[in-house]
C-alpha cells in the first residue's frame, strides 16, 4: 500500500521536479549559468516571503482596531472601526500616489525622494519590485492607525480622514526617506531595522500632538484635576487584538529583512522574547504596586516590548532582547501613569506610551546593545550619539508638522465634535448606526 502511494506521489510531482531541475540546472552546464538560475529562484523566494510578511503586517490592522475599540466605550465602537478602515484605505491610495516616491525615490539633498510617484518606475522583474510597494504600504498604514487610539471618542470623522492623508502622504514618508531611503540619517549610520522610530515614534508623537490639541474626554478629569477612570467596554477585544498584533509583528520585523534567508529566524526569536518580557514585567509591576495584576497594562506591556525590539531585532542578542523588553515594560506602565495623572493628557489606549516612549527606548537601545557597534559591546558611544540625533530630529519633525496639520484641520473642519455629540456617542451622531444594535428597545415591544 505504501509503495503504491509513494509511486503515485512521485508520478504526480514529476513535472514539478523536471521544471525545477530545468530552471536551476540550465541546459548550459556552466557554473555561471547555474548560478544565475539559482539566483533567480532566490529572488522568487525573497519576493514570496515579503508578500507573506505583508499579509502578516496587514493582520495588525484588525489588531489595532480591536485594541482601540475594546479600550473605549460601546457608543463609539463603529467610529473606531471606521477610522481604522479609512486609515488603511486612504493610506493605501495616498502612499501609492505620493508616499512611496517621497520615501524611496531618488534623493533630493537627502531630505525627500523625487520620483516613483503613482508607482511609476517600479520594476516588475527587478528584485522585489512592485512587492516592495505593497510591503511598505502596510507600514505607512500602521503609522497612521496609531494616532486614532489617542484621539478616540471625541474626534470629528472628516477631520481625522483629512489628517490621515497628510501622515501617510508626507509626514511619515519624509522620515522614512531620512532613514530607509538613503537620506541624511542613513548616511550618518542611523540604525532602525524595522521602524521603532520610522513607524512607531512617528505615530506616537503625532498621537501626542492630537491628544493635546483635542483636550481630554468629558468627565476624564474632575474639577480638582484628578483623573477619573473611563473603562473600555470589552477587554476581550483588547486581548484578541494584542495577539493579532503580536502575530503580525513577526511579518513586521522578520519581513524587514526583505529576503528569505537564515536571519529571519533569529529576528523572530528576539521579537518574541521582547514581547514576552514586556508583558511579564508590566504584570509584575501592577501586581506589586496595585496589589492585583492589571490585564490592560500587561497587554500594553507586550506591545511595548514589541515596539522596543523593532529597531534592533536584527542587531541584538536574545539576552539583550529580553532586557529591552523588560525596560519597555517598566516604561509603558510608568509613562501611562505619568501622562494621565501628571501631564493630564487623555490617551484612552496608551498609544503615546507604547509607541512614542518605547519607540525612543528601542531606538536608543540599538546604540547600547548592538552586537556590532553597541556601547556595551565595545563599540563606543558613536552609534548611540547617532541614534539620539535621529530620535530628536524625528520627534521635532513629527511634532511640528503634526501641529500644523491638526491646527489647520481644526480651522477648516473643526477637530473636535460637539459636547452633545460626545455625550450621545459618535456612532449615532456621525454614522447613524450602533455597534450593538441588538440591544435597542423599540416602542412596540
Amino acid at each position: 500500500m505504501f509503495k503504491r502511494l509513494l509511486s503515485r506521489t512521485v508520478k504526480a510531482l514529476a513535472p514539478a521536479i523536471v521544471l525545477f531541475g530545468s530552471t536551476v540546472f540550465a541546459e548550459d552546464p556552466s557554473l555561471a549559468a547555474n548560478a544565475s538560475a539559482i539566483d533567480l529562484v532566490q529572488q522568487h523566494l525573497d519576493l514570496a516571503w515579503v508578500l507573506i510578511a505583508a499579509v502578516l503586517v496587514f493582520l495588525m490592522q484588525p489588531g489595532f482596531a480591536l485594541v482601540e475599540a475594546g479600550l473605549t466605550r460601546a457608543k463609539n465602537v463603529v467610529n473606531i472601526m471606521f477610522k481604522n478602515l479609512m486609515d488603511f484605505s486612504i493610506g493605501t491610495i495616498t502612499y501609492w500616489m505620493f508616499g512611496y516616491g517621497i520615501m524611496f525615490g531618488a534623493s533630493l539633498l537627502g531630505f525627500v525622494g523625487g520620483d516613483l510617484f503613482f508607482g511609476s518606475g517600479i520594476g516588475l522583474g527587478e528584485g522585489l519590485g512592485i512587492g516592495s510597494l505593497l510591503f511598505q504600504t502596510m507600514f505607512a498604514a500602521t503609522a497612521a492607525t496609531i494616532v486614532s487610539g489617542a484621539m478616540a471618542e471625541r474626534t470629528n470623522f472628516k477631520a481625522y480622514v483629512l489628517y490621515t492623508i497628510f501622515i501617510t502622504g508626507f509626514i511619515y514618508p519624509v522620515v522614512g526617506h531620512w532613514i530607509w531611503g538613503g537620506g541624511w540619517l542613513a548616511q550618518m549610520g542611523f540604525s532602525d531595522f524595522a521602524g521603532s522610530t520610522v513607524v512607531h515614534s512617528v505615530g506616537g508623537w503625532a498621537a501626542l500632538v492630537g491628544a493635546i490639541i483635542l483636550g481630554p474626554r468629558l468627565g476624564k478629569y474632575n474639577k480638582a484635576g484628578e483623573s477619573q477612570a473611563i473603562p473600555g467596554h470589552n477587554i476581550a477585544y483588547v486581548a484578541i487584538g494584542v495577539f493579532l498584533l503580536w502575530a503580525g509583528w513577526f511579518g513586521f520585523n522578520a519581513g524587514s529583512e526583505l529576503a528569505a534567508d537564515m536571519s529571519i529566524a533569529m529576528i523572530a526569536v528576539t521579537t518574541n522574547l521582547a514581547a514576552a518580557a514586556g508583558a511579564i514585567t508590566a504584570t509584575a509591576i501592577t501586581w506589586i504596586f496595585f496589589k492585583k495584576p492589571d490585564l490592560s497594562m500587561a497587554l500594553n506591556g507586550a506591545l511595548a516590548g514589541l515596539v522596543g525590539i523593532t529597531a534592533g531585532c536584527a542587531a541584538v542578542s536574545p539576552v539583550a532582547a529580553v532586557v529591552i523588553g523588560v525596560v519597555a515594560g517598566v516604561l509603558v506602565v510608568s509613562s501611562v501613569l505619568f501622562i494621565d495623572k501628571v501631564l493630564k493628557i487623555d490617551d484612552p489606549v496608551g498609544a503615546v506610551s507604547v509607541h512614542a516612549i518605547c519607540g525612543v527606548w528601542g531606538t536608543a537601545a540599538v546604540g547600547l546593545f548592538a552586537l556590532d557597534g553597541g556601547l556595551f559591546y565595545g563599540g563606543g558611544a558613536s552609534l548611540l550619539a547617532v541614534q539620539v540625533t535621529g530620535i530628536v530630529a524625528v520627534m521635532i519633525w513629527t511634532i511640528v508638522t503634526s501641529f500644523i496639520v491638526f491646527k489647520t484641520t481644526d480651522a477648516l473642519l473643526g477637530l473636535r465634535v460637539s459636547k452633545e455629540e460626545e455625550l450621545k456617542g459618535l456612532d449615532i451622531c456621525e454614522h447613524g448606526m450602533e455597534g450593538y444594535a441588538g440591544f435597542q428597545v423599540f416602542a412596540n415591544e
